[in-house]
Order: C-alpha cells, then sequence, then structure tokens
C-alpha cells in the first residue's frame, strides 16, 4: 500500500521559513524515481491551488521566489522549501505522487500557520 506522510508544518512568524518534507512508502525506489511529485495547499474556506512539482515547471505565481521544490530519490522524498512567509500562506500542505502529472497518491497534509 502506498503511503505519503508529510512533516515539518507549525507556526511560524512572517517572514520566517519552514522546510516541509513528505515521505513515501510502499513505492520501489525506480517506480518513486519516475513519479512526479507536487506540492498543493488547501486554506481553511478556498479550494485546494497547486504550488510546485518536480516535473511542472508551472509554480503559483504567490509564491515564486520564495518556495522550492526538490526531491532525494535514494530516501523517497520530497521536499518544499518555504522562505519569507506570509500570513497567507497559511493553509494545510499536501504532497501528491503519480505517474506523468496525474497525482495518484495524496497525503493527509501538515498544517502550515504564518502569524503576522
Amino acid at each position: 500500500q502506498v503511503r505519503l506522510v508529510e512533516s515539518g508544518g507549525g507556526l511560524v512568524q512572517a517572514g520566517g521559513s519552514l522546510r516541509l518534507s513528505c515521505v513515501a512508502s510502499g513505492l520501489q525506489s525506480a517506480i518513486f524515481s519516475r513519479y512526479s511529485l507536487g506540492w498543493f495547499r488547501q486554506a481553511d474556506g478556498k479550494e485546494r491551488e497547486f504550488v510546485a512539482g518536480t516535473n511542472n515547471t508551472k509554480v503559483l505565481e504567490s509564491v515564486k521566489g520564495r518556495f522550492t521544490v526538490s526531491r532525494d530519490n535514494a530516501k523517497s522524498t520530497v521536499y518544499l522549501e518555504m522562505n519569507s512567509l506570509k500570513p497567507e500562506d497559511t493553509a494545510k500542505y499536501f504532497c501528491a505522487a503519480g505517474p506523468r502529472l496525474d497525482y495518484w497518491y495524496w497525503g493527509q497534509g501538515t498544517p502550515v500557520t504564518v502569524s503576522s
């Protein structure tokens, strides 16, 4: 069974940084390395939105220059480095994985709260 588990969320002051991690289990390394990995977020009362991905050149406009996604295939892990955080970045952050840009598998999310 494939499982994605996010961590690293929490409460941070505006201007601060957080690094989110998402570890995949139940996937062979060779398959994981070929998968697209993405980060999404959903704020209270809003729809889920794509933030950034490993195989996608698109990045959410509001996080350009502040958020960076990276992956470590040896650890079956994808990261989201978030800098210069703003209160509007407050949301639950989810990682997702799948072939090409079809995200078949999702984590449960990790909450991020940015205080002003």
